[in-house]
């Protein structure tokens, strides 16, 4: 793997006050680079503005609000005269069984993880075009690769996350500009502290008690930390990937679970391949 370091790029990280985004914002700083932090409370950065003054450009940010979004990329672009990084790390949670979920839970994750990534890559896709370079990362989740009881809504936002970048990374190449989806597992971050549960109800205690006791004797969560590491070594690579999985227990996970869907979609390859044959266009189809 080639390592090109380069310094004082310009990060735009949202969800930047806590988490993740704070590890990398941070880690960002330390390397020299500048840094554009948005999220809904900039309190928590005082600290580092402190230390860092005109390398950090702290702004208030709902990127659930589009004409803020946009507002706010201008306002990054023109403070520090580009954009080289730009990082979709705000996201939020509500555990639930698909039935449980009501619409404002399954709305507030699509808005914040699927539309509010997407309103940054809308405002700030001009701009790297222009540049004609930059790095879009998008930060989804092993949950992004496959999904179960209590997570579906939140996996569908990660899904469609996912869905909407593999077409992103190939229209940005044309310009230069990449793009990698990047499926952490777990760390402990205050996720697990703004993360909300559905109303729920008691014919699913059953399986909730079952998912609680894997839990307890399977779950490992790291120090956030070791994911900044992991991004800079991903910002630095002059090839980096589609997708950069952040965990040994997920990436075991994630190559079980496509082996399993090869070995599925080979079992079934007769049907597969028997419902297609070419035929002319039925007449009339196209209105001639």
């Amino acid at each position: 793997m080639m390592i090109n370091i380069k310094n004082n790029r310009v990060w735009f990280i949202t969800g930047a006050s806590s988490g993740l985004g704070y590890e990398f914002t941070k880690a960002a700083l330390e390397t020299g680079d500048q840094v554009v932090a948005v999220a809904r409370n900039i309190d928590k950065l005082n600290e580092l503005m402190n230390q860092y003054q005109e390398a950090l450009l702290p702004l208030k940010l709902d990127v659930t609000d589009r004409s803020a979004v946009f507002d706010t990329v201008t306002k990054a672009f023109e403070h520090f005269g580009r954009l080289d990084i730009v990082i979709n790390n705000a996201g939020n949670m509500v555990l639930g069984m698909i039935e449980e979920q009501s619409e404002e839970e399954a709305r507030s994750q699509l808005e914040t993880n699927f539309f509010g990534a997407l309103w940054v890559c809308q405002a700030a896709m001009p701009y790297l075009r222009k540049q004609r370079s930059g790095h879009i990362i998008q930060i989804s989740s092993i949950g992004g690769v496959l999904s179960g009881p209590m997570s579906g809504v939140y996996s569908a936002s990660k899904f469609a996350l996912e869905g909407m970048s593999e077409a992103l990374a190939q229209e940005a190449a044309h310009f230069g500009v990449k793009l990698t989806i990047v499926e952490p597992g777990g760390y402990w971050t205050n996720l697990y502290v703004k993360m909300k549960t559905s109303q729920p109800l008691d014919a699913y205690n059953p399986v909730k008690e079952e998912l609680a006791k894997q839990h307890s004797e399977g779950s490992v969560d790291s120090d956030p930390r070791l994911a900044a590491e992991a991004i800079l070594k991903l910002v630095n690579s002059e090839n980096p990937p589609l997708r950069l999985i952040l965990g040994s227990f997920v990436y075991d996970i994630a190559i079980k679970t496509i082996k399993n869907r090869i070995a599925v979609w080979e079992q079934w390859e007769e049907v597969s391949r028997k419902a297609e044959k070419a035929i002319p266009a039925p007449e009339g189809l196209f209105g001639d």
